[in-house]
């Protein structure tokens, strides 16, 4: 449950996702979580940083560990139905149905 815990938090899978590219700096880490607040994303590093998931190195940039491409690497094919969810919805915001039955609203 640990594991859900941390992930559940908000900006830690985001921050995870973003880090897949390599060495990052503080700054630009939060322009791309979407300007963050430097408190917050401070805070989601150090969570980060103590679960062994990010390393910061001495240049104070920060990438991941083996374990965080991990984690990296399960969210690929969540990823994968993220996108495949998103065009289910069109362009009517209509909620995705299940079309291989018959065709109602998917209830979650």
């Amino acid at each position: 449950m640990a594991a859900l815990d941390l992930f559940g938090r908000r900006w830690n899978l985001r921050i995870i996702w973003e880090l897949q590219y390599g060495p990052v700096g503080f700054r630009a880490l939060q322009q791309r979580c979407d300007n963050m607040s430097s408190s917050v994303l401070r805070q989601r590093l150090t969570e980060l940083l103590d679960a062994r998931l990010v390393a910061q190195q001495p240049d104070t940039a920060y990438t991941l560990t083996d374990l965080g491409h991990g984690v990296y690497q399960a969210l690929r094919p969540l990823a994968r139905w993220s996108d495949a969810w998103a065009s289910a919805l069109g362009e009517d915001g209509e909620q995705p149905t299940d079309s291989t039955s018959t065709g109602s609203s998917i209830q979650g």
